[in-house]
Protein backbone atom coordinates (compact mmCIF):
# COMPACT_ATOMS: atom_id res chain seq x y z
CA UNK A 1 0.00 0.00 0.00
CA UNK A 2 1.73 3.46 -0.86
CA UNK A 3 2.73 5.52 2.32
CA UNK A 4 -0.10 8.27 1.33
CA UNK A 5 -3.01 5.91 1.68
CA UNK A 6 -1.07 4.36 4.97
CA UNK A 7 -0.94 7.72 6.32
CA UNK A 8 -4.34 8.62 5.46
CA UNK A 9 -6.20 5.52 7.14
CA UNK A 10 -4.13 6.08 10.23
CA UNK A 11 -5.66 9.54 10.06
CA UNK A 12 -9.14 7.85 9.72
CA UNK A 13 -8.54 5.85 12.91
CA UNK A 14 -7.39 8.51 14.90
CA UNK A 15 -10.41 11.13 13.76
CA UNK A 16 -12.65 8.69 14.78
CA UNK A 17 -10.84 7.55 18.30
CA UNK A 18 -10.13 11.47 19.11
CA UNK A 19 -13.54 13.03 18.14
CA UNK A 20 -12.43 14.27 15.25
CA UNK A 21 -9.50 16.40 16.49
CA UNK A 22 -11.46 17.74 19.50
CA UNK A 23 -9.24 18.84 22.03
CA UNK A 24 -10.02 17.15 25.43
CA UNK A 25 -6.88 19.04 27.53
CA UNK A 26 -9.29 21.39 29.24
CA UNK A 27 -12.04 19.12 29.91
CA UNK A 28 -8.75 16.99 31.40
CA UNK A 29 -7.73 19.30 33.70
CA UNK A 30 -11.24 20.43 34.91
CA UNK A 31 -11.85 17.03 36.17
CA UNK A 32 -8.72 16.49 37.73
CA UNK A 33 -9.52 20.21 39.42
CA UNK A 34 -12.49 18.94 40.51
CA UNK A 35 -11.17 16.36 42.12
CA UNK A 36 -8.96 18.30 44.20
CA UNK A 37 -11.66 20.96 45.31
CA UNK A 38 -10.07 23.54 43.16
CA UNK A 39 -12.46 25.70 41.79
CA UNK A 40 -10.28 28.68 41.25
CA UNK A 41 -8.05 26.26 38.88
CA UNK A 42 -11.27 24.72 37.35
CA UNK A 43 -12.77 28.54 36.60
CA UNK A 44 -9.65 28.68 34.41
CA UNK A 45 -10.41 26.41 32.47
CA UNK A 46 -14.06 27.84 31.38
CA UNK A 47 -14.46 30.20 28.30
CA UNK A 48 -14.03 33.68 28.59
CA UNK A 49 -18.11 34.41 27.85
CA UNK A 50 -18.99 31.64 30.93
CA UNK A 51 -16.18 33.39 33.05
CA UNK A 52 -17.47 36.87 32.15
CA UNK A 53 -20.87 35.70 32.92
CA UNK A 54 -20.34 33.87 35.88
CA UNK A 55 -17.28 35.37 38.09
CA UNK A 56 -14.97 32.74 40.33
CA UNK A 57 -17.18 33.68 43.68
CA UNK A 58 -20.40 32.70 42.20
CA UNK A 59 -18.65 29.62 40.62
CA UNK A 60 -17.55 28.67 43.64
CA UNK A 61 -20.87 29.38 45.54
CA UNK A 62 -22.99 27.05 42.46
CA UNK A 63 -20.14 24.21 43.56
CA UNK A 64 -20.85 24.69 47.09
CA UNK A 65 -24.45 24.66 47.51
CA UNK A 66 -24.93 21.67 45.76
CA UNK A 67 -21.94 19.53 47.28
CA UNK A 68 -23.95 21.04 50.44
CA UNK A 69 -26.94 19.92 49.23
CA UNK A 70 -25.82 16.14 47.85
CA UNK A 71 -23.89 15.77 51.00
CA UNK A 72 -20.72 15.25 48.83
CA UNK A 73 -17.62 13.73 50.38
CA UNK A 74 -15.65 13.13 47.35
CA UNK A 75 -15.49 13.24 43.78
CA UNK A 76 -13.85 11.00 41.20
CA UNK A 77 -13.89 11.73 36.93
CA UNK A 78 -12.52 9.27 34.95
CA UNK A 79 -10.80 10.24 31.25
CA UNK A 80 -12.83 12.75 28.95
CA UNK A 81 -13.90 11.09 25.97
CA UNK A 82 -14.97 13.01 22.28
CA UNK A 83 -18.92 13.88 22.64
CA UNK A 84 -21.61 16.07 21.36
CA UNK A 85 -23.84 18.24 22.65
CA UNK A 86 -26.25 21.08 21.23
CA UNK A 87 -24.61 20.64 17.98
CA UNK A 88 -21.23 21.45 19.28
CA UNK A 89 -17.77 19.52 20.36
CA UNK A 90 -18.23 18.77 23.66
CA UNK A 91 -16.71 16.71 26.28
CA UNK A 92 -18.12 13.23 28.26
CA UNK A 93 -16.64 12.60 31.50
CA UNK A 94 -17.25 9.80 33.62
CA UNK A 95 -17.72 10.96 37.33
CA UNK A 96 -18.41 9.12 40.49
CA UNK A 97 -19.42 11.14 43.39
CA UNK A 98 -19.92 9.68 47.10
CA UNK A 99 -22.11 11.11 49.32
CA UNK A 100 -22.46 11.06 52.94
CA UNK A 101 -26.96 11.09 52.59
CA UNK A 102 -27.11 8.90 49.40
CA UNK A 103 -24.53 6.68 48.69
CA UNK A 104 -22.26 6.75 45.76
CA UNK A 105 -23.96 8.32 42.59
CA UNK A 106 -22.00 7.62 39.00
CA UNK A 107 -23.22 9.15 36.11
CA UNK A 108 -21.37 10.99 32.70
CA UNK A 109 -21.15 14.48 32.89
CA UNK A 110 -21.11 15.96 29.57
CA UNK A 111 -19.08 19.80 29.29
CA UNK A 112 -19.79 21.52 26.40
CA UNK A 113 -16.71 22.99 24.70
CA UNK A 114 -15.96 26.39 22.57
CA UNK A 115 -12.55 27.12 21.25
CA UNK A 116 -10.82 24.13 23.45
CA UNK A 117 -12.24 25.63 26.85
CA UNK A 118 -15.35 24.91 28.85
CA UNK A 119 -18.70 26.31 28.06
CA UNK A 120 -19.45 26.15 31.36
CA UNK A 121 -23.24 26.66 32.97
CA UNK A 122 -24.59 26.05 36.24
CA UNK A 123 -25.96 23.09 35.65
CA UNK A 124 -22.79 21.33 35.23
CA UNK A 125 -22.39 21.59 38.73
CA UNK A 126 -23.49 17.78 39.35
CA UNK A 127 -24.21 15.19 36.92
CA UNK A 128 -27.94 14.44 36.03
CA UNK A 129 -29.03 18.23 35.76
CA UNK A 130 -30.65 19.48 32.89
CA UNK A 131 -30.07 23.21 31.91
CA UNK A 132 -31.53 25.42 34.28
CA UNK A 133 -32.23 22.71 36.95
CA UNK A 134 -30.84 22.62 40.50
CA UNK A 135 -30.64 20.09 42.93
CA UNK A 136 -33.01 19.54 46.03
CA UNK A 137 -32.90 17.04 48.90
CA UNK A 138 -35.56 15.96 50.76
CA UNK A 139 -34.55 14.69 54.26
CA UNK A 140 -35.13 12.15 55.92
CA UNK A 141 -33.78 11.65 59.90
CA UNK A 142 -32.77 8.22 61.50
CA UNK A 143 -34.08 7.20 65.08
CA UNK A 144 -31.45 8.58 67.49
CA UNK A 145 -30.30 5.37 69.50
CA UNK A 146 -30.27 5.67 73.42
CA UNK A 147 -27.93 5.74 75.80
CA UNK A 148 -27.64 2.94 78.31
CA UNK A 149 -27.13 2.06 81.99
CA UNK A 150 -25.04 -0.94 82.42
CA UNK A 151 -28.20 -2.82 82.95
CA UNK A 152 -29.95 -1.48 80.08
CA UNK A 153 -32.14 1.51 81.89
CA UNK A 154 -32.13 4.14 79.58
CA UNK A 155 -30.25 7.12 80.44
CA UNK A 156 -31.50 8.65 77.08
CA UNK A 157 -33.89 7.95 74.64
CA UNK A 158 -36.19 9.59 72.36
CA UNK A 159 -36.05 11.68 69.39
CA UNK A 160 -33.26 13.75 69.76
CA UNK A 161 -35.60 17.31 70.29
CA UNK A 162 -37.47 15.23 73.22
CA UNK A 163 -34.81 12.94 75.01
CA UNK A 164 -35.93 11.03 78.72
CA UNK A 165 -34.85 8.70 81.03
CA UNK A 166 -36.38 6.91 83.54
CA UNK A 167 -34.08 7.65 86.11
CA UNK A 168 -35.38 11.69 85.08
CA UNK A 169 -32.95 14.67 85.60
CA UNK A 170 -30.52 12.57 87.52
CA UNK A 171 -29.60 10.47 83.74
CA UNK A 172 -28.74 14.09 82.22
CA UNK A 173 -25.93 14.26 84.51
CA UNK A 174 -24.39 11.80 82.68
CA UNK A 175 -26.40 11.97 79.75
CA UNK A 176 -25.61 15.20 78.87
CA UNK A 177 -28.15 17.59 76.77
CA UNK A 178 -29.26 17.52 73.15
CA UNK A 179 -29.68 21.43 71.29
CA UNK A 180 -30.10 23.20 68.42
CA UNK A 181 -26.55 23.43 66.71
CA UNK A 182 -24.89 26.85 66.20
CA UNK A 183 -24.32 27.87 62.55
CA UNK A 184 -21.23 26.60 62.31
CA UNK A 185 -21.86 22.86 63.20
CA UNK A 186 -25.25 23.12 61.55
CA UNK A 187 -23.53 23.93 58.01
CA UNK A 188 -21.21 20.91 59.18
CA UNK A 189 -24.07 18.68 59.89
CA UNK A 190 -26.23 19.66 56.92
CA UNK A 191 -23.29 18.93 54.79
CA UNK A 192 -23.84 14.95 56.73
CA UNK A 193 -27.40 15.04 55.42
CA UNK A 194 -29.13 16.53 58.38
CA UNK A 195 -31.91 18.99 57.95
CA UNK A 196 -30.97 22.98 59.14
CA UNK A 197 -31.64 23.53 63.03
CA UNK A 198 -31.62 19.23 63.53
CA UNK A 199 -31.03 19.25 67.64
CA UNK A 200 -27.72 17.32 68.44
CA UNK A 201 -25.66 16.60 70.88
CA UNK A 202 -25.00 19.70 72.90
CA UNK A 203 -23.25 18.00 76.41
CA UNK A 204 -21.99 15.15 78.11
CA UNK A 205 -22.27 11.66 76.07
CA UNK A 206 -24.86 12.85 73.97
CA UNK A 207 -22.25 15.62 72.80
CA UNK A 208 -19.28 13.26 72.77
CA UNK A 209 -20.59 10.36 70.58
CA UNK A 210 -23.35 12.18 68.65
CA UNK A 211 -22.46 10.64 65.47
CA UNK A 212 -22.53 7.05 66.32
CA UNK A 213 -26.24 8.25 68.17
CA UNK A 214 -27.41 9.85 65.33
CA UNK A 215 -26.94 7.74 62.90
CA UNK A 216 -26.64 8.85 59.14
CA UNK A 217 -29.85 10.68 57.46
CA UNK A 218 -31.26 9.05 54.28
CA UNK A 219 -33.97 10.44 51.34
CA UNK A 220 -34.09 11.69 48.23
CA UNK A 221 -31.80 13.86 46.04
CA UNK A 222 -33.53 15.42 43.11
CA UNK A 223 -32.76 17.03 39.68
CA UNK A 224 -35.22 19.93 39.74
CA UNK A 225 -35.78 21.54 36.41
CA UNK A 226 -36.42 24.85 35.65
CA UNK A 227 -39.67 24.38 33.79
CA UNK A 228 -41.47 22.04 36.24
CA UNK A 229 -40.53 18.70 34.61
CA UNK A 230 -41.68 15.61 36.62
CA UNK A 231 -43.72 16.30 39.66
CA UNK A 232 -41.08 16.33 42.09
CA UNK A 233 -38.89 16.57 39.87
CA UNK A 234 -35.80 13.59 39.02
CA UNK A 235 -34.83 11.26 41.23
CA UNK A 236 -31.08 10.82 41.20
CA UNK A 237 -30.12 8.97 43.99
CA UNK A 238 -32.51 7.89 47.50
CA UNK A 239 -31.24 5.78 50.23
CA UNK A 240 -33.04 4.71 53.77
CA UNK A 241 -31.85 6.65 56.98
CA UNK A 242 -29.70 4.51 58.59
CA UNK A 243 -30.29 4.24 62.83
CA UNK A 244 -27.93 5.22 65.57
CA UNK A 245 -25.60 2.71 67.56
CA UNK A 246 -26.54 2.67 71.27
CA UNK A 247 -24.08 3.42 73.56
CA UNK A 248 -23.55 1.44 76.71
CA UNK A 249 -22.35 2.85 79.45
CA UNK A 250 -21.33 1.67 83.07
CA UNK A 251 -23.16 3.59 84.86
CA UNK A 252 -25.22 1.98 88.18
CA UNK A 253 -28.83 3.54 88.04
CA UNK A 254 -28.65 2.92 91.80
CA UNK A 255 -25.53 5.07 92.92
CA UNK A 256 -26.76 7.85 90.26
CA UNK A 257 -29.62 8.78 91.65
CA UNK A 258 -27.69 8.82 95.35
CA UNK A 259 -25.21 10.78 93.65
CA UNK A 260 -27.52 13.24 92.51
CA UNK A 261 -30.02 13.42 95.35
CA UNK A 262 -27.00 13.66 98.17
CA UNK A 263 -25.00 16.73 95.84
CA UNK A 264 -28.73 18.00 95.86
CA UNK A 265 -28.99 21.51 94.50
CA UNK A 266 -25.49 22.40 95.60
CA UNK A 267 -23.12 23.91 92.32
CA UNK A 268 -19.80 20.70 92.78
CA UNK A 269 -19.57 17.55 91.64
CA UNK A 270 -19.49 14.08 92.90
CA UNK A 271 -18.09 10.82 91.23
CA UNK A 272 -18.29 7.21 92.38
CA UNK A 273 -15.97 4.73 90.59
CA UNK A 274 -15.74 0.61 90.95
CA UNK A 275 -12.50 0.23 93.13
CA UNK A 276 -11.02 -2.55 91.86
CA UNK A 277 -11.74 -1.78 88.13
CA UNK A 278 -11.95 1.90 88.15
CA UNK A 279 -15.10 1.96 85.79
CA UNK A 280 -17.62 5.04 86.53
CA UNK A 281 -20.88 3.83 88.10
CA UNK A 282 -21.93 7.52 88.84
CA UNK A 283 -21.63 11.06 87.84
CA UNK A 284 -23.36 14.50 89.47
CA UNK A 285 -22.66 18.23 88.68
CA UNK A 286 -19.46 19.40 87.63
CA UNK A 287 -18.03 15.61 88.30
CA UNK A 288 -15.38 15.65 85.34
CA UNK A 289 -16.11 19.46 83.62
CA UNK A 290 -14.46 22.30 86.20
CA UNK A 291 -11.62 21.33 87.79
CA UNK A 292 -10.56 23.14 90.72
CA UNK A 293 -7.86 23.34 93.55
CA UNK A 294 -8.61 19.99 95.58
CA UNK A 295 -7.04 21.17 99.01
CA UNK A 296 -6.00 18.27 101.55
CA UNK A 297 -7.47 15.35 99.27
CA UNK A 298 -4.35 15.94 97.85
CA UNK A 299 -1.94 15.24 100.67
CA UNK A 300 -2.95 11.31 99.66
CA UNK A 301 -0.70 11.96 96.89
CA UNK A 302 1.90 14.25 99.06
CA UNK A 303 2.40 11.25 101.32
CA UNK A 304 3.00 8.28 98.80
CA UNK A 305 5.84 10.85 97.56
CA UNK A 306 6.86 11.68 100.81
CA UNK A 307 7.08 7.43 101.80
CA UNK A 308 8.37 6.85 98.47
CA UNK A 309 11.45 9.38 99.16
CA UNK A 310 12.09 8.60 103.04
CA UNK A 311 11.58 11.80 103.98
CA UNK A 312 8.96 11.09 106.61
CA UNK A 313 8.00 7.82 108.80
CA UNK A 314 4.56 6.76 110.08
CA UNK A 315 6.13 6.89 113.59
CA UNK A 316 7.54 10.66 113.10
CA UNK A 317 6.57 12.72 115.40
CA UNK A 318 5.75 16.66 114.56
CA UNK A 319 5.20 19.95 116.79
CA UNK A 320 1.93 20.84 117.82
CA UNK A 321 1.55 24.48 116.26
CA UNK A 322 -0.95 26.33 114.13
CA UNK A 323 0.80 27.53 111.63
CA UNK A 324 4.68 26.87 109.85
CA UNK A 325 6.97 29.62 108.37
CA UNK A 326 7.57 27.98 104.52
CA UNK A 327 9.60 30.48 101.71
CA UNK A 328 8.91 33.56 104.07
CA UNK A 329 5.74 32.99 104.34
CA UNK A 330 3.44 31.49 106.46
CA UNK A 331 1.20 28.56 106.13
CA UNK A 332 -1.77 28.49 108.68
CA UNK A 333 -3.51 25.41 110.14
CA UNK A 334 -7.36 25.17 108.97
CA UNK A 335 -9.36 27.67 111.65
CA UNK A 336 -5.80 28.34 113.09
CA UNK A 337 -5.66 25.03 114.94
CA UNK A 338 -3.29 23.44 116.75
CA UNK A 339 -2.17 20.29 115.83
CA UNK A 340 1.34 18.07 115.40
CA UNK A 341 1.76 14.82 117.20
CA UNK A 342 2.78 11.56 115.26
CA UNK A 343 2.65 11.73 111.31
CA UNK A 344 -0.52 9.30 111.76
CA UNK A 345 -2.62 12.04 113.63
CA UNK A 346 -1.41 14.93 111.61
CA UNK A 347 -2.72 13.08 108.47
CA UNK A 348 -6.14 12.63 110.52
CA UNK A 349 -6.30 16.31 111.28
CA UNK A 350 -4.84 17.33 107.90
CA UNK A 351 -2.38 19.66 109.72
CA UNK A 352 -0.99 22.27 107.25
CA UNK A 353 1.72 22.44 109.78
CA UNK A 354 3.03 19.31 109.12
CA UNK A 355 2.07 18.64 105.23
CA UNK A 356 3.77 22.06 103.62
CA UNK A 357 7.21 21.42 104.87
CA UNK A 358 7.04 18.13 103.36
CA UNK A 359 6.81 19.86 99.62
CA UNK A 360 10.19 20.82 99.67
CA UNK A 361 11.48 17.80 101.64
CA UNK A 362 9.93 16.06 98.59
CA UNK A 363 11.24 17.95 95.92
CA UNK A 364 9.76 19.05 92.44
CA UNK A 365 10.32 16.39 90.34
CA UNK A 366 9.53 13.67 92.99
CA UNK A 367 5.94 15.44 93.96
CA UNK A 368 5.17 16.45 90.11
CA UNK A 369 5.91 12.16 88.64
CA UNK A 370 3.83 11.22 91.70
CA UNK A 371 0.62 13.05 90.66
CA UNK A 372 1.55 12.09 87.43
CA UNK A 373 1.31 8.77 87.72
CA UNK A 374 -1.84 8.93 89.71
CA UNK A 375 -2.98 10.75 86.32
CA UNK A 376 -2.67 14.46 86.36
CA UNK A 377 -1.54 16.35 83.46
CA UNK A 378 -3.62 13.99 81.50
CA UNK A 379 -6.94 13.37 79.49
CA UNK A 380 -9.42 12.06 81.92
CA UNK A 381 -9.73 8.30 80.56
CA UNK A 382 -13.74 7.65 80.17
CA UNK A 383 -13.83 7.02 76.22
CA UNK A 384 -11.69 7.31 73.45
CA UNK A 385 -9.40 9.98 71.60
CA UNK A 386 -11.83 11.69 69.94
CA UNK A 387 -14.76 11.86 71.91
CA UNK A 388 -12.74 13.21 74.60
CA UNK A 389 -11.79 16.20 71.90
CA UNK A 390 -14.97 16.52 71.29
CA UNK A 391 -16.56 17.57 74.90
CA UNK A 392 -13.19 19.22 75.56
CA UNK A 393 -12.80 17.36 78.51
CA UNK A 394 -10.24 19.64 80.89
CA UNK A 395 -7.05 17.98 82.40
CA UNK A 396 -6.55 17.66 86.52
CA UNK A 397 -3.08 19.44 86.04
CA UNK A 398 -0.12 20.47 87.98
CA UNK A 399 2.96 22.85 86.71
CA UNK A 400 5.54 20.77 85.30
CA UNK A 401 8.02 22.54 87.60
CA UNK A 402 7.61 24.11 90.84
CA UNK A 403 10.40 26.28 91.75
CA UNK A 404 9.94 28.14 94.84
CA UNK A 405 10.02 26.37 98.52
CA UNK A 406 6.75 28.41 99.18
CA UNK A 407 5.28 27.14 95.69
CA UNK A 408 6.00 23.63 96.47
CA UNK A 409 4.52 24.05 100.12
CA UNK A 410 1.27 25.13 99.03
CA UNK A 411 1.12 22.80 96.27
CA UNK A 412 1.94 19.79 98.56
CA UNK A 413 -1.59 20.73 100.66
CA UNK A 414 -3.34 21.07 96.91
CA UNK A 415 -3.33 25.01 96.73
CA UNK A 416 -1.82 27.41 93.89
CA UNK A 417 -1.48 25.92 90.97
CA UNK A 418 -2.90 22.45 91.16
CA UNK A 419 -6.23 22.05 90.17
CA UNK A 420 -8.26 18.79 89.97
CA UNK A 421 -11.94 17.04 88.97
CA UNK A 422 -13.62 15.12 91.44
CA UNK A 423 -13.42 12.17 89.06
CA UNK A 424 -9.98 12.93 89.24
CA UNK A 425 -9.42 13.02 92.77
CA UNK A 426 -12.08 9.20 93.28
CA UNK A 427 -9.51 7.60 90.87
CA UNK A 428 -7.02 8.92 93.59
CA UNK A 429 -8.66 7.04 95.92
CA UNK A 430 -9.20 4.03 93.86
CA UNK A 431 -5.67 3.99 93.17
CA UNK A 432 -5.19 3.74 97.19
CA UNK A 433 -8.13 0.94 97.50
CA UNK A 434 -6.30 -1.64 94.76
CA UNK A 435 -3.49 -1.13 96.58
CA UNK A 436 -1.45 1.60 94.74
CA UNK A 437 -3.15 0.44 91.21
CA UNK A 438 -4.86 2.67 88.95
CA UNK A 439 -7.28 1.98 86.64
CA UNK A 440 -8.91 3.65 83.86
CA UNK A 441 -12.12 5.76 84.52
CA UNK A 442 -14.14 4.04 81.80
CA UNK A 443 -17.41 5.16 81.24
CA UNK A 444 -17.98 2.93 77.88
CA UNK A 445 -18.36 -0.68 77.65
CA UNK A 446 -18.70 -0.39 73.57
CA UNK A 447 -15.76 -2.00 71.95
CA UNK A 448 -13.93 1.03 70.13
CA UNK A 449 -15.49 3.99 72.55
CA UNK A 450 -13.68 2.57 75.85
CA UNK A 451 -10.15 4.20 75.99
CA UNK A 452 -7.32 1.87 75.25
CA UNK A 453 -5.63 2.83 78.31
CA UNK A 454 -4.53 -0.25 80.87
CA UNK A 455 -4.20 -0.16 84.61
CA UNK A 456 -0.99 1.69 85.75
CA UNK A 457 1.56 0.81 88.91
CA UNK A 458 1.50 4.18 90.82
CA UNK A 459 3.06 3.09 94.25
CA UNK A 460 4.03 -0.10 95.86
CA UNK A 461 1.41 -1.98 97.65
CA UNK A 462 3.31 -1.50 100.94
CA UNK A 463 3.21 1.91 100.32
CA UNK A 464 -1.07 1.87 99.25
CA UNK A 465 -1.35 0.13 102.88
CA UNK A 466 -0.29 2.68 104.67
CA UNK A 467 -1.80 5.31 103.26
CA UNK A 468 -5.39 3.33 103.28
CA UNK A 469 -3.98 2.89 107.16
CA UNK A 470 -3.83 6.88 107.07
CA UNK A 471 -7.58 7.26 105.25
CA UNK A 472 -9.33 5.08 107.98
CA UNK A 473 -8.29 6.93 111.10
CA UNK A 474 -9.41 10.09 109.31
CA UNK A 475 -12.56 8.78 109.30
CA UNK A 476 -12.38 7.04 112.44
CA UNK A 477 -11.25 9.84 114.88
CA UNK A 478 -9.80 12.73 112.25
CA UNK A 479 -11.58 15.28 110.20
CA UNK A 480 -14.18 12.95 108.35
CA UNK A 481 -15.68 11.21 110.71
CA UNK A 482 -19.16 12.53 109.31
CA UNK A 483 -18.69 9.87 106.66
CA UNK A 484 -18.42 6.87 109.07
CA UNK A 485 -20.98 4.04 107.87
CA UNK A 486 -22.41 1.32 110.50
CA UNK A 487 -20.80 -1.54 109.99
CA UNK A 488 -18.76 -0.53 106.82
CA UNK A 489 -15.25 0.61 107.74
CA UNK A 490 -14.87 3.68 105.24
CA UNK A 491 -10.63 4.71 104.35
CA UNK A 492 -11.28 9.16 103.23
CA UNK A 493 -9.45 11.88 103.84
CA UNK A 494 -10.88 15.78 103.72
CA UNK A 495 -10.13 18.39 101.74
CA UNK A 496 -11.06 22.85 102.24
CA UNK A 497 -9.37 24.90 99.44
CA UNK A 498 -9.03 28.33 100.11
CA UNK A 499 -10.08 30.16 96.70
CA UNK A 500 -9.76 33.97 98.18
CA UNK A 501 -11.52 36.34 100.09
CA UNK A 502 -15.08 36.60 101.11
CA UNK A 503 -16.74 39.75 99.62
CA UNK A 504 -17.88 42.38 102.50
CA UNK A 505 -21.66 42.70 102.76
CA UNK A 506 -22.97 45.71 101.50
CA UNK A 507 -22.96 48.27 104.45
CA UNK A 508 -20.47 46.45 106.61
CA UNK A 509 -16.49 47.09 106.76
CA UNK A 510 -13.50 45.07 107.32
CA UNK A 511 -12.22 44.20 111.00
CA UNK A 512 -8.89 46.15 111.37
CA UNK A 513 -6.03 43.24 111.80
CA UNK A 514 -8.29 40.24 111.23
CA UNK A 515 -7.76 37.72 108.42
CA UNK A 516 -10.38 37.97 106.25
CA UNK A 517 -12.92 35.31 105.75
CA UNK A 518 -12.47 32.85 102.79
CA UNK A 519 -14.44 31.37 100.44
CA UNK A 520 -13.76 27.86 99.68
CA UNK A 521 -14.18 24.55 97.93
CA UNK A 522 -15.14 21.59 100.07
CA UNK A 523 -14.12 18.34 99.39
CA UNK A 524 -13.65 14.37 100.37
CA UNK A 525 -12.55 11.37 98.92
CA UNK A 526 -12.90 7.97 100.12
CA UNK A 527 -13.25 4.09 99.33
CA UNK A 528 -14.89 1.46 101.40
CA UNK A 529 -15.12 -1.42 102.95
CA UNK A 530 -11.40 -0.43 103.93
CA UNK A 531 -10.39 -3.88 103.93
CA UNK A 532 -12.01 -5.42 100.66
CA UNK A 533 -12.86 -2.06 98.37
CA UNK A 534 -15.59 -1.83 96.32
CA UNK A 535 -16.40 1.55 95.54
CA UNK A 536 -14.33 4.61 95.40
CA UNK A 537 -15.68 8.08 95.45
CA UNK A 538 -15.44 11.59 95.52
CA UNK A 539 -17.69 15.33 95.94
CA UNK A 540 -16.51 18.92 95.87
CA UNK A 541 -18.72 21.96 96.59
CA UNK A 542 -18.21 25.10 94.88
CA UNK A 543 -17.88 28.01 97.75
CA UNK A 544 -19.18 25.68 100.57
CA UNK A 545 -20.61 26.83 103.56
CA UNK A 546 -18.39 24.79 105.57
CA UNK A 547 -15.09 22.44 105.43
CA UNK A 548 -14.77 19.13 103.50
CA UNK A 549 -15.37 17.06 106.68
CA UNK A 550 -18.98 19.22 107.44
CA UNK A 551 -20.18 19.53 103.57
CA UNK A 552 -18.72 16.95 101.70
CA UNK A 553 -17.98 14.05 103.49
CA UNK A 554 -21.48 13.13 104.07
CA UNK A 555 -22.34 13.40 100.14
CA UNK A 556 -19.62 10.79 100.39
CA UNK A 557 -21.53 8.91 102.98
CA UNK A 558 -24.46 9.27 101.42
CA UNK A 559 -23.31 7.64 98.09
CA UNK A 560 -21.49 4.74 99.70
CA UNK A 561 -24.19 3.76 101.51
CA UNK A 562 -26.81 3.36 98.84
CA UNK A 563 -24.11 1.40 96.80
CA UNK A 564 -23.01 -0.82 100.07
CA UNK A 565 -26.61 -0.90 101.56
CA UNK A 566 -25.23 0.86 104.91
CA UNK A 567 -27.24 3.00 107.41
Amino acid sequence: MPIALVALAAFIVWAISSGGGTDLSAAQRFAADWERQDFAAMHDEISAKAARRYPLAEFTDDYGRAQETATVASVATGEPTAAESGGRAAAAVPVTVDTHAFGRISDRLVLPLEDGQIAWSPDLVFPGLRPGGHLVRRAQVPERAPILAREGTPLAEGPAESRSSPLGAAAQNVAGTTAAPAPELDRELSQLGFPPGTPTGASGLELAFNRRLAGQPGGELLAVPSDGGPPGGKVLAARRPIPGKPVHTTIDPVLQRAAVAALGGQYGGVAVLDARKGSVLALAGIAFSAPQPPGSTFKVITTTAALEAGVVELTDQFPVQTSVAIGGREVANAHDEACGGSFIEAFAQSCNSVFAPLGPKIGSERLVQSAERFGFNSPPELFNQAAIRAVKAPQSTIPASIPSELELGVSAIGQGQVLATPLQMASVAQTIADGGSRSPTRIVSDRGLAPAAEPVRVTSEQVATSVRDLMIQVVKSGTGTAAALPGVQVAGKTGTAELGPKPLEPGKEATPGAAPEQEVDAWFIAFAPAEDPKLAAAAMVVNADGDGGAVAAPIVRQALAAGLGGG
